[in-house]
């Protein structure tokens, strides 16, 4: 009987070592690690924008004999509003993009002319687009970018009688130059971002023909004005498309 005993015991021991060392031989499987992810700046946005913007002029009038009588140069501000489209692709940290933004103006300054002052002048900037291609530099959901390319204005040249207020000629010009920038741009959300964006728009020397009538402008041919104009605006954009890639 002892015998018998003994034999079970030995015959229990052996099968609780085995079952353990079979327990200890399955392979140890450890949790997946989670990926980290970056932000992604690529792909089609639309969005819009407001702020400020500030023209300088200088004008000139050149008259029927020849010479040019300079009227000076003014500053004159006013507010800005509207949108722009683009797309952009990210290369690593490098972002490139190409955006196209329009944007009503109302940025008038009206001024006795220096060369006649029964006579003022009266500029308006009704009209800015921009077309512009981009190089940045991104941050995870930050960029900050540096953009260039033309710009065309819209503006109207009015000359007014100074004692009535009366218009005497007009002439609306769309004028081309060119333009610099540099701007920032947070995305808050995965396809929603803010930013801030200043430009300085180059727009050269026009000319304007108007026909002189009354008094006031007899012997004037037309008038020559050169401009600048600095805009800084806010604005938010939608992007379309996936917003993060994993980071591997």
């Amino acid at each position: 009987m002892k015998k018998l005993l003994l034999g079970a015991v030995g015959l229990i021991a052996m099968a609780t070592s085995a079952s353990a060392a079979d327990l200890a031989a399955r392979p140890y499987t450890k949790a997946p690690v989670a990926l980290p992810v970056i932000y992604n700046w690529s792909g089609f946005y639309i969005g819009a924008n407001g702020g400020w913007g500030s023209s300088h002029n200088c004008w000139d009038f050149v008259t029927l004999a020849g010479p040019v009588f300079s009227d000076g140069c003014r500053d004159r501000s006013g507010g800005v509003i509207g949108g722009q489209i683009g797309y952009r692709w990210q290369a690593n940290q490098f972002v490139f993009g190409l955006e196209a933004q329009g944007d009503w103006a109302d940025i008038t300054s009206t001024r006795v002319a220096l060369a006649d002052p029964t006579f003022s002048t009266r500029v308006k900037t009704d009209g800015i687009g921009l077309f512009t291609g981009q190089l940045g530099w991104a941050w995870d959901a930050a960029l900050l970018y540096v953009k260039g390319g033309a710009a065309v204005t819209s503006n109207r040249l009015d000359v007014l009688a100074t004692a009535t207020g009366t218009g005497l000629v007009s002439s609306s010009a769309t004028r081309w130059g060119g333009t610099l920038g540099v701007g920032f741009e947070y995305g808050f959300t995965p396809n929603w971002s803010v930013g801030a964006e200043y430009n300085h728009l180059w727009m050269g020397t026009s000319n304007n023909s108007f026909t002189a009538t009354g008094p006031v402008l007899v012997g004037v041919l037309n008038n020559r004005v050169r401009q600048d104009v600095d805009m800084v605006t806010l604005r938010v954009n939608y992007r379309f498309g996936g917003p993060v890639v994993a980071k591997y």
